[in-house]
């Protein structure tokens, strides 16, 4: 070798350690999944995109959603956010009404809303990815984990798919002074009480499902245990900074609760935060319809999860009773004799709704959001029937 070829290859050499020492790429059997030099896994966009739609489909599908929309939704009594997309290409959105009537700011593409429960889409985003990357497991037990957890049989799996068998912290807190309401709750505070109160099961672990809040809570402390990072940290540096979320946040009661936007009733009441308003992974993100596409469409790409793992995620988990709803790993999901599964999930906290479905087939993502108490965000599944084979009626007048 000469001297020339051996200073060119410890060049070489030395560019590859600087550039491995800020991203970390794992490589799998499954596909590649980039963590940074702390070991935490960072979610990637989309590289490829998803085939162009053509002028006429988006022309025949925005008639379609804008005749729904402007059918549904009131421009003088209504707040909402509101988008449709397939293949991460928006076909049609809509921002009507007031982030905050006080002051006389309306919402638009990048005012931040309350997500509500849509949150616990994120969080169980966040907690596959550390399954992903082997930093915990699916069967985990979570007293392994969160120091003095007091039920033995409770898994990442249960927390997940909504098996657990524990109650609602917004109920046990409030019941028989076990927590002091006029104090802000905190996520660690949630297993103190249960500790401190010996709150029993509400039913055995992994016997039936019951949709439970302080499942997320919990799986945001895990979050935070495994990475090092505070759950806002986190998700952070995880998928909102990677994704360009630039919208999108994690509430800090104390430091936003003057500067987001309020919630209110049906009646234009404005709705306060109380001592509940200070947990997260259960609800507390805000965020907007535009960055919420990003995420959605990130979750195509080819690297997200290994296959195993994902199909994991869209499969029910709850058949003790017969119905077509169902639960699979951080998403809702409606199950017919026919068609495709129908993926979705729902929101409500305080006067905030908000309606989140990814139509895995047909690659579309309806997503509405609303600061404004209103049952109206939840009849969006109507639109999944204009783009694939959901039972779902949807008329001229917006009815079914």
């Amino acid at each position: 070798m000469t001297k020339n070829n051996s200073l060119y290859t410890s060049l070489i050499l030395t560019v590859l350690v600087v550039l491995s020492s800020c991203t970390k790429v794992e490589k799998t059997e499954e596909g590649i999944v980039k963590v940074n030099k702390s070991g935490i896994p960072i979610m990637q966009p989309l590289q490829e995109e998803l085939p162009a739609l053509t002028a006429d489909f988006i022309k025949d599908k925005k008639y379609g959603v804008e005749r729904y929309f402007e059918k549904t939704w009131s421009e003088k009594n209504d707040n909402v956010a509101f988008l449709v997309a397939k293949n991460g290409q928006i076909i049609y959105e809509n921002y009507m009404g007031y982030a905050n009537k006080a002051s006389g700011e309306m919402i638009a593409q990048n005012t931040p809303l309350h997500i509500a429960s849509v949150s616990k889409v994120l969080t169980s985003t966040a907690i596959l990815m550390l399954i992903d990357t082997k930093r915990i497991t699916l069967n985990q037990k979570v007293n392994t984990i969160i120091k003095n957890f007091p039920y033995p049989e409770v898994t990442i799996q249960t927390l997940l798919n909504h098996r657990s068998g524990m109650k609602n912290y917004a109920y046990f807190t409030y019941e028989n002074g076990n927590w002091d309401k006029k104090q802000t709750l905190t996520n660690e505070d949630i297993v103190k009480v249960m500790v401190d109160r010996q709150i029993p099961l509400e039913s055995k672990t992994d016997t039936r499902f019951s949709y439970c809040n302080t499942n997320y809570a919990m799986l945001a402390l895990i979050i935070e245990k495994i990475t090092g990072l505070t759950y806002p940290e986190a998700m952070k540096e995880m998928i909102f900074t990677p994704l360009g979320m630039t919208n999108t946040f994690v509430f800090d009661i104390a430091k936003d609760r003057g500067s987001v936007a309020p919630s209110y009733k049906g009646n234009n009441v404005e709705i306060g935060v109380d001592y509940l308003d200070g947990i997260y992974g259960d609800k507390n993100i805000y965020s907007t319809p535009r960055d919420l596409l990003k995420f959605d469409k990130a979750r195509y790409a080819p690297f997200f999860l290994n296959p195993d793992l994902l199909k994991k995620v869209y499969q029910g988990y709850s058949y003790e009773s017969k119905g077509q709803r169902n639960y699979g790993l951080g998403v809702r999901m409606m199950e017919f004799d026919k068609g495709e599964p129908f993926y979705y999930h729902n929101g409500w906290w305080h006067g905030n709704t908000s309606c989140f479905i990814t139509l895995r087939k047909e690659k579309v993502s309806i997503i509405v959001l609303s600061n404004k108490f209103t049952k109206k965000t939840y009849q969006t599944k109507k639109l999944a029937s204009l783009f694939g084979d959901y039972p779902f009626k949807l008329t001229e007048d917006g009815e079914e």
